[in-house]
């Protein structure tokens, strides 16, 4: 049945629900929804923003919004599908996933919410028509030119309410803003700024501070644990230079330096050795915690790989190059604990939720603030529920001292200020604007500078985000049993019994790295497959600048390769200059030795070059 703009009204002004009193509902929640609705109830309200940390109850404060802040429809955005469905669900009275059900939100048991309508493919109006809320993600609002805009009345929505309100400046979302020109809009996100310096949309009405939803247990107590090298022994251009902690320490502000040691393996081996010293101290308690990294790139993602795999862990890439199905078959290892570690290049970002991964390796240089944070919260989610202090609840931040993301943990630690023009500070460290390319460059294999080794990698430099007092613990253990519906007393705990069981766990924990153990067979196995990856990579890289289309047959038409493409033409080649070069025939890669392998890897750019001159004479 088609719903007035007055029957959509009478429900989220008339409903009777338990919000401010409700002992279900996080503190952020109820706060959020308070402080939205005394802004709208004044005339001319501008657009608002609330700045909910991740993993506090932001989707569940979305599904309060509407009510006491609705004067009619209400469309709720969303950046992705992914964040999309999960609204949905949340809005949905026939999900067991309904936030009004589990949290009991409508005081009439019979009431199990208002009627959604989720924006698919399959939607048409006459769904919008039947609706409360409407559920979109973006993408599918603007879509075909926009036609779902163009068929509703301006009047349509009285509320708009977007996810992830970082993104509402951009034209797609200012497009749908404009169309419903009279509405009341307001954006929710963990991330209140960009990273490329635009303002993001909206009065801040509600900020609920980082460190006291870890001192809640909302979120993980997280800690940075940086590699802290004594010294560090690299090539820049061709010279060897041997520098000192302290002098990494300042150097590390080179955007140069920073990404030769992200792309360095020295580096990225004494990451990926710490990584596994925290996550086997996490599991020393018998959870199955797992490690989440950040890589510059689908090739140095494939790199970090091996390196984890030659150390006996169970480890997998994912990157937006996969087909759906491949990154499916990923996260569901992932979710079932079949893997340790997942090894993602700008993926797994809004909107995904696995709290097991809690220890977060980085890779790579992160230029700017926003998408450190975005990472990092991919650790911050809790394994137990509202409970501070809970060794389970921890997230481990791991890089390396090189990689200058000290920076960032700084300004992390910050965001709980009300100094904004901090915040602007973050935002004007800009990606730097690349050198372009002469005729006749290359794009290399590696970079400028190569980290020969590091040299007594003997400190973790870091902090803790928050410091807990460890004998207040016992209190809050007893505060969040009781919050959740329990009464210790009857389950035979009090203050005295959780200090005694809290002195029994665990203490110690990494002060620094360790190498782990490698056998040189797995060793010799992680190259040998990395010598074919990068051999792959490179033929890509000559058909790009060649000219040649990857599926054609411009290259494999002329013969001598029984190939079918040009790629996989110019991945023979590759292949057989490699050989060539190591004086071995063909199908003898099986026999090549770790000092073998290495040698092919180390003149792989030059074989590569000579390569790209024979395909560039053969097609023109």
């Amino acid at each position: 049945m088609k719903l007035t703009t007055k029957d959509v009204a009478d429900y989220f002004t008339q409903t009777p629900v338990s919000i401010a009193d409700n002992p279900r509902l996080r503190t952020p929640q109820q706060q959020g929804h308070a402080a939205a609705v005394t802004h709208f109830s004044a005339a001319g309200a501008e657009r608002a923003m609330e700045q909910i940390p991740v993993g506090c109850g932001k989707t569940g404060l979305i599904t309060l919004l509407p009510f006491g802040c609705a004067q009619g429809r209400v469309l709720v955005i969303t950046p992705n599908l992914t964040i999309r469905r999960h609204l949905f669900a949340a809005f949905n009275r026939s999900s067991p996933k309904c936030f009004y059900l589990t949290a009991a939100v409508f005081r009439d048991p019979s009431n199990h919410g208002p009627a959604v309508a989720e924006l698919d493919a399959d939607a048409n109006l006459s769904d919008l028509d039947e609706a409360h809320v409407v559920v979109t993600n973006i993408q599918q609002l603007a879509r075909d030119g926009g036609r779902w805009l163009e068929g509703l009345p301006q009047d349509f929505f009285d509320l708009i309410v977007v996810d992830e309100g970082h993104h509402n400046v951009a034209t797609s979302w200012q497009d749908v803003f404009e169309r419903f020109p009279d509405a009341k809009i307001i954006s929710v996100t963990a991330t209140p700024f960009r990273a490329d310096d635009q303002p993001v949309e909206g009065e801040v009405i509600y900020r609920y501070p980082i460190a006291e939803a870890m001192r809640l247990g909302y979120i993980k107590h997280i800690q940075a644990s940086n590699v802290a090298p004594s010294e560090l022994v690299f090539s820049y251009r061709g010279s060897d230079r041997t520098h000192t902690l302290e002098e990494v320490l300042r150097l590390k502000d080179h955007d140069w330096f920073s990404r030769g040691v992200a792309l360095a393996e020295a580096c990225n081996v004494s990451i990926v050795d710490a990584s596994i010293e925290w996550l086997k101290h996490l599991r020393e308690g018998g959870f199955p915690h797992q490690i989440v990294a950040a890589a510059c790139s689908v090739d140095h993602a494939r790199a970090i790989r091996r390196l984890y795999e030659e150390r006996g862990w169970k480890a997998h890439e994912i990157h937006s190059n996969m087909s759906q199905d491949q990154r499916d078959r990923v996260l569901r290892d992932l979710e079932n604990g079949i893997l340790d570690v997942i090894v993602q290049v700008q993926m797994l970002g809004e909107g995904f939720d696995h709290p097991p991964l809690s220890v977060a390796a980085i890779f790579r240089p992160y230029r700017s603030l926003s998408p450190y944070i975005q990472f990092v919260g991919r650790a911050m989610r809790v394994n137990g529920q509202d409970a501070p202090g809970h060794p389970d609840n921890r997230g481990i931040i791991v890089s390396h001292v090189g990689l200058n993301l000290d920076r960032h943990w700084d300004d992390f630690k910050q965001i709980d200020t009300e100094d904004r023009e901090l915040v602007h500070g973050w935002l004007t460290d800009q990606q730097p604007v690349p050198t372009p390319r002469q005729e006749g460059d290359r794009p290399p294999l590696r970079p400028d500078m190569i980290v020969r080794h590091e040299l007594t990698l003997d400190r973790f430099l870091g902090e803790t985000y928050l410091d807990i007092p460890q004998d207040d613990m016992p209190r809050r253990i007893l505060e969040a049993l009781k919050a959740q519906g329990i009464d210790p007393a009857q389950a035979g705990l009090d203050p005295e019994i959780l200090q005694a069981l809290q002195e029994t766990r665990v203490t110690s924990e990494p002060t620094g790295p360790v190498a782990q153990p490698v056998q040189p067979q797995a060793h010799r196995q992680a190259i040998r497959h990395r010598l074919d990856e990068m051999s792959r990579v490179l033929a890509l890289r000559i058909c790009n600048e060649a000219g040649l289309s990857p599926g054609g047959r411009k290259l494999a038409a002329k013969g001598g390769t029984g190939a079918a493409s040009d790629l996989q033409a110019v991945t023979i080649l590759v292949h057989r200059a490699v050989n060539d070069h190591l004086g071995i025939p063909k199908a003898a890669r099986r026999e090549l030795s770790t000092e073998e392998i290495d040698t092919a890897i180390n003149a792989l750019e030059d074989i590569g070059n000579d390569v790209q001159d024979d395909v560039i004479k053969r097609v023109t």
